[in-house]
């Protein structure tokens, strides 16, 4: 049975995270996005291709013809059918909304526009998957069939998924695994009880005695106690 404590503490670290990445890389992205320019004729069809942002890495599938395919969080596609719109560049903030909404879409830009001011790396992740590499123009033909609306979860269903699908026939992300474990981590830390405690005292000073500040301080103290 799953500990609903390390629910609520995924939850929060995720929007947290989330929120303090985009933060980050609005302020990188604008910076460098005129300044990098990309060379394409090293790219093959069906290439895996990574960009590293402040805290995370958006991946995507080279289409060729200067043409990537990746999955975006969108908000936008749910409220216009203007697809004139719904194909500019996704700002952060049609991203952030489209990932708390849990919609997506897996769509085509130009090589540029996918990495949006940062580095590209090329299979960096083939090391990982030495025995499960498919052929170059299946990766691709995978890619656009999922072109357009797509679930999206930013742990279970996110652009790394996407992209380990195509080109190795298994869905895997491994940013998320690295996210749980440092969940766990934080959870079976005894100081996170300690710490916890702690806010829940001052949140009863500073608001006083009663059922909506004490009872939640000792259900989440116990909570990531038994836990730990």
């Amino acid at each position: 049975m799953k500990n609903p404590i390390g629910k609520v503490v995924t939850f929060f670290l995720k929007k947290i995270f989330l929120l303090a990445n985009f933060k980050l890389f609005s302020v990188h992205a604008e910076r460098n996005k005129l300044t990098n320019s990309y060379d394409v004729s090293c790219l093959r069809k069906g290439d895996l291709l990574q960009v590293p942002r402040t805290l995370f890495i958006h991946f995507g599938i080279y289409l060729g013809d200067n043409r990537v395919a990746h999955m975006m969080p969108d908000i936008l596609p749910v409220l216009s059918n203007d697809t004139s719109l719904i194909q500019k560049v996704v700002t952060n903030k049609r991203l952030i909304l489209g990932v708390l909404t849990k919609v997506a879409r897996v769509r085509v830009d130009t090589v540029e526009d996918f990495a949006y001011g940062g580095s590209i790396l090329i299979n960096h992740m083939d090391h990982s998957f030495k025995n499960q590499l498919l052929p170059n123009e299946e990766v691709a033909q995978r890619a656009e069939k999922l072109v357009g609306s797509i679930p999206y979860s930013l742990l279970w269903n996110n652009c790394e998924h996407f992209v380990t699908y195509c080109r190795y026939g298994t869905p895997v992300s491994f940013q998320t695994d690295k996210f749980c474990e440092t969940v766990k981590m934080v959870i079976r830390d005894q100081r996170s009880v300690l710490v916890s405690v702690l806010l829940g005292l001052a949140s009863i000073l500073c608001l006083g005695l009663g059922p909506a500040t004490t009872l939640p301080s000792i259900l989440f103290s116990f909570s990531l106690w038994m836990a730990s």
